[in-house]
């Protein structure tokens, strides 16, 4: 059976004769006929009973015709999705970023597009940067804004800029009233950082590597903002991008944020998208929108006052 003859069959099944049928659906006659009884066929049992020259539909034919209706509905409604997702105005874009990027950065790229794509949905999701890039290569991630670049040569990736990183102290501490310090002035203190899946984590181990010690880590979170209350409360330092004015995540007025002095103490944040797979036209009008202002955006928010 094919879902013409289904929707042909559900025609005569609501009570029009072959013939009026056959006018509506703008097939011959014979054609029609020959499909009823190719359907009939399919099924098993006849699905229509002749009363001289009307078919009515048989108790068989009630039960087909409910079920071909609920097919046909549902394959129209995948039609139509499919027809909003072909659409550059109408589809949906899957969005996956860092933790700390969603009081600054990602408000304002979304603002900005959604102005000039209002029928477009974004559907937003965080995690661990694995998993955000599992993800984007499974095809259930459209696009990543994520540091650092994937090492995957399959990925495609545009820098948007380059944050500083801070060594978040708890007031009072001995290096409080200064505006920069080394890492290794605190190779003896307790840090509280990200869990190892996390980059920002692998970055801080580097860099404390770098400067001669191992951080002893006396808390593993998943949330920036967690981690600079606990410093606040006094239980370590640690190594995090500045509080972003712009956002809502604003540095706790008693909690100094001073410039490291070591070498690398950054990190670039940049767009992620599998170079290898297709988008849809709105993804795809999202990724080109990043690409084409995503930089100066970015530069905007951190410039400061």
């Amino acid at each position: 059976m094919t879902v013409e003859e289904l929707r042909w069959f559900v025609a005569v099944a609501d009570g029009d004769t072959v013939t009026a049928a056959a006018a509506k659906l703008h097939v011959s006659q014979p054609a029609l006929s020959r499909a009823l009884a190719r359907v009939q066929a399919q099924v098993g049992v006849p699905l229509f009973d002749r009363r001289g020259r009307r078919l009515q539909l048989n108790r068989h034919g009630r039960v087909l015709r409910e079920h071909v209706r609920r097919a046909l509905a549902e394959l129209d409604a995948g039609r139509e999705a499919l027809a909003a997702e072909a659409s550059a105005e109408r589809g949906t874009v899957v969005l996956a970023f860092m933790h700390t990027l969603g009081s600054w950065l990602v408000p304002a790229l979304l603002r900005e597009f959604g102005a000039a794509h209002p029928g477009v949905r974004m559907q937003l999701a965080q995690d661990s940067v694995p998993a955000m890039l599992a993800a984007l290569r499974g095809g259930d991630v459209d696009v990543v804004i994520t540091s650092p670049r994937p090492a995957d040569p399959a990925i495609g990736w545009l820098p948007l800029t380059t944050e500083p990183l801070r060594l978040a102290v708890p007031p009072g501490h001995r290096l409080a009233q200064r505006k920069r310090a080394r890492l290794a002035e605190v190779a003896g203190d307790a840090f509280v950082a990200l869990k190892p899946e996390y980059g920002l984590r692998g970055l801080t181990d580097e860099l404390c590597g770098a400067a001669g010690f191992v951080p002893r880590v006396a808390f593993e979170g998943d949330d920036i903002g967690t981690l600079r209350g606990l410093v606040a409360a006094g239980l370590g330092v640690a190594l995090l991008p500045p509080p972003h004015v712009a956002g809502s995540e604003v540095e706790q007025p008693a909690t100094p944020h001073l410039q490291v002095a070591d070498r690398g103490a950054r990190r670039v944040l940049g767009l992620a998208w599998d170079a290898s797979r297709s988008r849809a036209p709105a993804a795809e009008a999202f990724r080109a929108f990043v690409v084409r202002r995503g930089r100066a955006l970015a530069q905007e928010l951190t410039a400061g006052p």
